[in-house]
């Protein structure tokens, strides 16, 4: 029998009792989340509650610690997103400090968080019944002054990198508006900056580079690693410039890698603003389609200016989107994988 706080969960959410125990038996990992800009620039205080607030959760205010233990997220890679309008020499002098802020945030509620490494470490939190942080860096021009920063990083702390923003650097070209006309992949640094990054055994993500510098870092990249791209649609649903096409999905399912789809409702589908869960399956089951179910992943990029679908606002709806992919036919097997599992064997396979 269902737990009744799970049934009430579920009944809430209008989903089967079947759907909320499957979701809450998997690993639930999310593979970009951006909360941390929010502490960085206004305070955002993570360790408290929060309401959606007076926007109803578009933009930000759609996680904090409380609601991702209570939605049941097990693990996530919790974002340093670099601020473009500081001078390159301070971008990696910022970058250390707020590594250090970030992981002091953590220490703060360490009887519910662990930053981990790996995947043992992820095993090790959860039988002791936290969430595993993973840290990550959104914008690799936090290193583009000398790309050579990336060695001070301490040993396995950072899982991966995004080699641009939304905006074009010294590294490369951004797959956003904001390149302005620039048709270029990456610079002879920014291949720099992914075989450093390769002998880190630290991620290369390849969201937001164009599509010119998504095959150039490929082509430098070390073949027996994975890549991943950790928040995007496909083109193959919506076209967008944010999207991927399937040739950039076989590409990456190639290395062994993993997709995690976004929940940004403009990417996801032609409304802004109107959005609904349903989108986000749409994706996945695209990816499934093309590449396998081995492929595809979460990574919502919650916080990261982002309107997400109307009927699942916050982490807390979660669920609904197992409900979705078994009325859609996908086994308990696939879910799980696209929960966790793929992220995790991804991170297994590089690091352990």
């Amino acid at each position: 029998m269902i737990d009744p706080g799970l049934a009430v969960w579920a009944r809430e959410l209008g989903v089967s009792h079947e759907a909320m125990e499957l979701y809450v038996a998997s690993d639930v990992v999310d593979l970009h989340i951006d909360s941390f800009i929010w502490s960085r620039l206004a305070g955002y205080d993570l360790t408290r509650r929060h309401s959606l607030g007076p926007l109803g959760g578009r933009f930000f205010r759609q996680v904090d610690f409380p609601r991702i233990r209570e939605a049941h997220v097990t693990g996530a890679t919790w974002v340093i997103t670099t601020n473009i309008g500081r001078r390159s020499p301070w971008r990696a002098r910022t970058f250390f400090r707020n590594l250090e802020a970030l992981v002091g945030t953590f220490a703060r509620v360490q009887e519910d968080f662990a930053v981990v490494r790996n995947v043992a470490e992820y095993r090790a939190a959860r039988a002791l019944g936290k969430h595993g942080a993973f840290i990550g860096v959104q914008g690799g021009n936090a290193f583009d002054d000398n790309v050579a920063w990336v060695d001070a990083i301490p040993e396995g702390l950072v899982l991966r990198v995004t080699l641009v923003h939304l905006s074009t650097s010294s590294l490369g070209v951004t797959s956003s508006p904001l390149r302005f006309g620039a048709r270029a992949g990456l610079s002879t640094k920014g291949r720099e900056l992914v075989e450093r990054l390769n002998a880190r055994k630290i991620f290369v993500d390849l969201a937001h580079v164009s599509r010119e510098g998504f095959f150039d870092a490929l082509e430098v990249h070390d073949k027996s690693q994975p890549v991943l791209v950790t928040h995007t649609g496909v083109s193959g649903v919506h076209p967008h410039w944010r999207n991927l096409d399937d040739e950039q999905l076989r590409a990456v399912a190639r290395t062994g890698g993993t997709v995690g789809i976004m929940y940004q409702a403009g990417f996801l589908g032609p409304s802004h603003f109107g959005g609904r869960a349903a989108a986000v399956v749409d994706h996945l089951e695209h990816i499934v389609n093309v590449v396998g179910e081995e492929h595809a992943s979460l990574g919502s990029d919650w916080d990261g200016m982002i309107v997400p679908p109307v009927d699942m606002p916050s982490c807390l709806e979660l669920p609904k989107l197992v409900q979705i992919m078994l009325d859609r036919g996908f086994s308990p097997e696939r879910v799980q994988k696209i929960l966790g599992g793929n992220f995790l064997r991804v991170v297994a396979a590089l690091r352990g």
